[in-house]
C-alpha cells in the first residue's frame, strides 16, 4: 500500500467510513446480534459521524479505517477486518494521542482483541459498566498522556 496518509475525514468519506463502522462492529461484536448494529447504520452516517472530529486512513481513495474523538474521549476506531493486524490500528491511535495527549475510551469485556490492543499501547482500566445501550460490560480506559515524542515511533 503506497501513500499511506491519515487525513480529516470529509462529507464524501461518510458512507465509506460507515460501512467499515458496520463490518467491523458486527466482526468485533459477535457477542452481540448483527442486527442491533445495522439498527445504528444510519445513526452512525447521519448522525454521529458527522458530529464528531474524524480520521481517516486512506491510500489514494480507498478507506481502511478511521477514528472519531468527541471531547477527549476517543468515540470510535475501526478499520476494515482484512486490514487488521498490519500496525493500522497503532498508526491511527498514535495520530489520535498527537490530537488529545489524555485519551478516554469505551470497550467491551467480550472484545478481547481490542481490550488488549488498547493494553499494549499504554491505556489503563479506571472503571467498568454496563452499556447502557446493550446491557454488556464495558471496561473505561485512559491513557497515560504518554506519548513517544522523542522517537517519533509509528511502528
Amino acid at each position: 500500500m503506497q501513500n499511506l496518509e491519515i487525513l480529516p475525514l470529509t462529507q464524501s468519506d461518510i458512507k465509506n467510513a460507515a460501512a467499515i463502522w458496520l463490518e467491523s462492529s458486527i466482526k468485533a461484536h459477535s457477542f452481540i446480534p448483527a442486527g442491533y448494529w445495522q439498527s445504528k447504520a444510519e445513526e452512525i452516517k447521519n448522525i454521529w459521524l458527522p458530529a464528531s472530529e474524524s480520521w481517516v486512513l486512506r491510500s489514494g481513495k480507498q478507506i481502511f479505517g478511521f477514528y472519531s474523538l468527541v471531547g477527549n474521549r476517543l468515540a470510535a476506531l475501526f478499520l476494515l477486518p482484512s486490514e487488521q493486524g498490519k500496525g493500522f490500528g497503532k498508526k491511527l491511535l498514535e495520530h489520535a494521542k498527537m490530537q488529545r495527549p489524555k485519551l478516554t475510551l469505551s470497550v467491551y469485556k467480550e472484545n478481547e482483541s481490542a481490550y488488549q490492543f488498547y493494553l499494549s499501547q499504554g491505556f489503563k482500566v479506571t472503571g467498568k459498566q454496563p452499556d447502557e445501550h446493550t446491557g454488556h460490560l464495558e471496561y473505561i480506559m485512559r491513557s497515560d498522556g504518554f506519548l513517544d515524542c522523542q522517537t517519533g515511533s509509528q511502528d
